[in-house]
């Protein structure tokens, strides 16, 4: 009985001990893929794109900025309505996702005309995580990723 007893306590002792390494610590871990962005075809571009969240805590983006834009503002669609957002929360253990027909990016004032093959350097500015840095490539107008995003 107190081997069971002790061989108990121990596997409890290392089920929390090892949920102490879960990366579960109340931070948010961000990382980015999936970007891209359909060559533009007047001033305004639009960027896609996927921001995954591993943390255990929510973050939101509040801002984006790229130099070759004017602006770059965050829009989001609901319902069949698109609107500007002053910022997208990218939740805890969860994504934030830009895509053809839903949620993007919208590069204003275009200084240039990105072209097919290039890529375009934005800044992702996060309220808790700081600015995360993706290089996105440009790529055919009617480009659709496989994957839907």
């Amino acid at each position: 009985m107190r081997r069971t007893a002790a061989s108990a306590a121990a596997l409890a002792g290392a089920l929390l001990l090892a949920g102490c390494g879960s990366g579960d610590d109340g931070v948010a871990d961000l990382s980015v893929s999936g970007a891209y962005m359909p060559q533009p075809v007047s001033d305004m571009a639009a960027g896609f794109l996927t921001v995954a969240n591993d943390g255990g805590a929510a973050d939101r983006l509040t801002s984006v900025t790229s130099d070759v834009a004017g602006s770059v503002t965050l829009h989001e669609t609901v319902g069949t309505s698109m609107r500007e957002a002053a910022s997208l929360e990218v939740p805890a253990h969860g994504r934030l996702v830009f895509r053809s027909g839903g949620s993007h990016l919208m590069f204003e004032m275009l200084k240039r005309k990105p072209k097919q093959g290039e890529t375009v350097d934005v800044e992702l500015h996060f309220a808790e995580s700081g600015t995360v840095k993706v290089a996105i490539p440009v790529k055919p107008a009617t480009y659709r990723p496989a994957d839907g995003h």
